[in-house]
């Protein structure tokens, strides 16, 4: 079987497996820093499989006779999407969380079997629950020496070498020293020598550092160990360190070869070391331990400091999503031109909306890959719109446009679902507004929410669900995830998302500064998605004889919402105070951003309902 096909990437996997003596391996989507989106180089579960999602597993047992002979687990957002991109005769399709990689291997690894797992690639929680549900049937979970997938890809690109890029004070408000003096604070009250930051964006906020190795992401492939004296150790491939950078990171910084970061782990014998088990892998913890550190498990530190916007980055998102809006109304309204008749199609209308971007001349890259979805592709949650799944925006249906940029102020990520009309000017059916103008109701209602300080994100999501609940209906994702300052899309800890728990990322109160996306959907499988999409930032809110501290949300994005969607039959007063007060502020706004036909299109967008 050639190599160029996923069947043949399989059975080479599996020829390699018993090579090593292993009876399975586990491949993840993710890096040596657990990362959502990775680079080129880690995208492993891809070149496998196929699947082009931003979550996901697959599990290979050796032997091809058993069945099912191998599985790919994803969430509610990939149900569809993984249908399309991975062979149902090479790989079952498992649900999360209705099931787990480690209960299915405990419920199908063979008896007494060898599975191999990537130690840099899997964390310490996971390895502990997949070593538990194997021993059950006296299998055992075997720590690779190397990736098997890296000996049969060929062809496997390199890791970037792209420079690492200084961030300026200007944008991050806070000086690097600054954050390595409060980590040092915080090292020093918990009686710590040192912490490990594995995670690309906290290594990138701390230092007051981009870079371009991550597509969509402006992060370094690096590893540092930030010490309680306020110093650190940046570990990073040579040649992406430049004259600017030494001068920007000064003496404090030592910066070392990235293949020297296990040495230094060793090195920190006898000492008391942070790791965050949400980012750090399973390596970092065995090296730690097979030195003699004494290993304490603590959140890293830069994460909530990161996750709560100072007042420059609040100001900066604020100037990012002015500009990222003026971007969507100038696409918005060529799509009300272009598309009626026919001519538009998936491809075409992400790559305009992207050169609308490009034309702020202040865009970095795409905060995500654009889902660009028209009638049934819109249904499929986080749709990448390819040359085998093209569909043109036919008139009489519904397009749903999900993107966002990366500026050097702000990161951007809006969610617009559009009705095109035809050049008779079809309406939409009277369903499709009923669901739209539900999920508006919702969105209505978190962007309009006031709540205590120490409320969390679980506490919060059912306002944007009740309206479909009470059609019966609902949607499989999350209401809200965090997005950084010209970092990632999707940054945590805080969520918004029925589960809670740690796990989950909704046991975190929201706190000001905080920035989520407000975002329910609804997707009608075969037919059409319908998702509105802005960003909030939490904020305190003063309330006349208020009996302790209360938030409340601003929201950031700024661009119309469909009209011809809305059924204002189903709008409260309230709900209709809040539309019109939305869109005066797009225009007070974005208005003075754009210019002639566009500017008359907003201003007709913007009218009072």
């Amino acid at each position: 079987m050639l190599m160029n096909t996923h069947e043949g990437r399989l059975a080479a996997l599996r020829r390699e497996l018993k090579s090593r003596g292993l009876d399975g391996f586990v491949v993840p989507l993710t890096d040596e820093h657990m990362s959502e989106y990775v680079g080129a180089y880690a995208q492993r579960l891809a070149w496998l499989t196929g699947f082009g999602g931003s979550a996901g597993t697959a599990v290979v047992l050796a032997d091809e006779a058993l069945e099912p002979a191998a599985a790919i687990f994803i969430d509610g957002r990939y149900t569809l999407q993984v249908r399309d991109q991975v062979d149902g005769r090479l790989y079952a399709y498992e649900d999360v969380p209705a099931t787990s990689v480690a209960k299915w291997l405990g419920e199908h690894a063979p008896e007494g079997g060898r599975i191999g797992y990537d130690p840099w690639l899997h964390g310490k929680t996971w390895v502990a629950a997949a070593t538990k549900a194997l021993a059950e049937r006296k299998a055992e979970l075997v720590a690779t020496e190397s990736n098997p997938i890296d000996a049969i890809w060929s062809e496997r690109p390199a890791p970037s070498p792209a420079p690492a890029l200084v961030h300026d004070d200007r944008h991050a408000g806070q000086t690097s020293e600054a954050k390595r003096a409060a980590v040092a604070e915080w090292l020093a009250g918990k009686q710590l020598d040192a912490a490990v930051i594995a995670a690309l964006d906290s290594i990138a906020w701390l230092l007051n550092i981009r870079g371009s190795d991550v597509d969509r992401t402006p992060v370094v492939l690096s590893f540092v160990v930030a010490h309680a004296d306020g110093t650190a150790d940046l570990f990073i491939d040579p040649v992406k360190v430049t004259p600017e950078l030494q001068r920007h990171l000064g003496n404090a910084v030592r910066i070392v070869p990235r293949e020297g970061f296990e040495a230094a782990l060793a090195a920190l014998a006898g000492k008391r070391v942070a790791v965050d088990p949400e980012s750090a892998v399973q390596a970092i913890f065995s090296a730690l331990a097979a030195a003699g550190a004494e290993v304490v498990e603590e959140r890293d530190p830069t994460v909530l400091p990161k996750a709560c916007k100072n007042p420059v980055e609040q100001a900066g998102h604020r100037a990012a999503q002015a500009r990222d809006g003026a971007a969507e109304v100038r696409f918005l309204h060529w799509l009300s031109g272009a598309a009626p008749g026919g001519a538009v199609d998936e491809l075409s209308a992400a790559e305009k909306l992207h050169a609308f971007r490009r034309e702020t001349g202040e865009l970095r890259d795409l905060s995500f890959d654009t889902i660009s979805g028209s009638g049934p592709n819109g249904a499929v949650v986080h749709y990448r719109a390819s040359e085998e799944t093209n569909r043109v925006l036919a008139p009489g249906s519904v397009y749903l446009v999900d993107s966002g940029g990366q500026y050097p102020d702000g990161t951007t990520d809006i969610t617009r679902t559009v009705w095109i009309a035809g050049p008779d000017g079809t309406e939409p059916p009277a369903d499709v507004k009923e669901r739209f103008t539900r999920v508006l109701k919702g969105h209505i209602a978190l962007a309009r929410a006031v709540f205590p300080k120490g409320t969390r994100g679980s506490q919060l999501d059912v306002l944007a669900r009740q309206f479909l609940w009470q059609s019966g209906v609902d949607y499989q994702h999350g209401t809200g995830h965090g997005v950084g300052s010209f970092l990632s899309v999707h940054e945590g800890p805080q969520r918004i998302a029925k589960s809670s728990g740690a796990q989950a990322g909704t046991d975190q109160e929201l706190l000001p500064g905080m920035i989520l996306s407000n975002e329910p959907g609804y997707y009608k499988a075969g037919a059409y998605g319908i998702r509105i999409e802005n960003l909030l930032l939490v904020e305190a809110r003063e309330i006349a004889g208020a009996e302790g501290e209360f938030l409340g949300f601003e929201t950031l994005t700024l661009a119309p919402i469909e009209r011809a969607l809305v059924d204002v039959a189903l709008l409260s007063a309230d709900e209709i105070a809040w539309w019109n007060a939305y869109h005066a502020r797009v225009l007070a706004v974005v208005g003075p951003l754009v210019d002639g036909e566009a500017r008359a299109w907003l201003e007709h967008q913007c009218r009072p309902l």
